[in-house]
């Protein structure tokens, strides 16, 4: 029922910016904490970005001060603005509603998107 889908990947160099959307279906898009993976080949699947329904964000240490969660409750969209892009930022990039309440635990109920592709060449 719930369907999620990415925009907005692409190819960049080094340095350059891109802003990730979200477009949630769900009428109780509020109710969700949002928040962005990447997974790049050959590589274990990471939570980059999070963004609870009490506006408390947390991000992986290596896009911390270059990237940014936010959400449009009135366009039912998440965002993730992504600055000072390096290669090894290169993944593709997951969004991920999480219902309630956002969890650590492996086997909670989350739903995903499709993934866009970001690469960043040097």
């Amino acid at each position: 029922q719930v369907q999620l889908v990415e925009s907005g990947g692409g190819s960049v160099q080094s340095g350059g910016s891109l802003r990730l959307s979200c477009i949630v279906s769900s009428p109780t898009f509020s109710t969700y904490c949002m928040a962005w993976f990447r997974q790049a080949p050959g590589k274990e699947r990471e939570r980059v970005a999070t963004l609870a329904t009490d506006g408390v964000t947390s991000y992986t240490d290596s896009v911390k001060a270059r990237f940014t969660i936010s959400r449009d409750n009135a366009k039912n969209t998440a965002f993730l603005q992504m600055n000072s892009l390096k290669p090894e930022d290169t993944a593709m990039y997951y969004c991920v509603a999480e219902p309630w309440t956002c969890t650590m635990e492996p086997n909670a109920l989350r739903y995903w998107g499709q993934g866009t592709q970001v690469t960043v060449s040097s």
